[in-house]
């Protein structure tokens, strides 16, 4: 399925850090994942307060959902990052941790970061959605 994903960076739009404005995908199979919240497999809140802990659990998390359909970060092909700040190098440093780990290549795609105000648990700083073409 790699050879099936296309990603591009027209030379008239600004250089990125490392993902891609357009990611093309020829006809397949998707998987669209719910948020991944940093909670553990009990529904119980991972990393109170810590931004480092919760993107961990996330990253985790996202892995285990990928795994599920037969996926890997690889056939990631959209993703959208939320995390509950407005200052831009606490959305520097989720998104450096994001691409610095296991989950990484999912992050050389179509990507948006967003800064919110809130999410859905309490206490939740980060959340990673992700659209997946899968492999076949």
């Amino acid at each position: 399925m790699a050879e099936r994903i296309t990603r591009i960076n027209p030379e008239q739009l600004h250089a990125t850090p490392g993902y891609h404005h357009i990611t093309v995908v020829e006809a397949g199979r998707t998987a669209h994942l719910a948020g991944q919240c940093p909670l553990d497999r009990h529904g119980d809140l991972v990393g109170p307060g810590s931004l480092d802990a919760q993107v961990d659990q996330v990253v985790t998390n996202a892995l285990t959902a990928l795994a599920a359909v037969g996926a890997g970060p690889e056939h990631v092909v959209r993703s959208v990052i939320y995390v509950r700040s407005g200052e831009r190098d606490v959305l520097g440093a989720v998104w450096r941790r994001l691409t610095e780990s296991a989950l990484g290549p999912a992050f050389t795609t179509a990507s948006t970061l967003l800064g919110v105000t809130q999410l859905g648990f309490s206490g939740q700083l980060v959340e990673v959605d992700l659209t997946v073409a899968l492999p076949d």
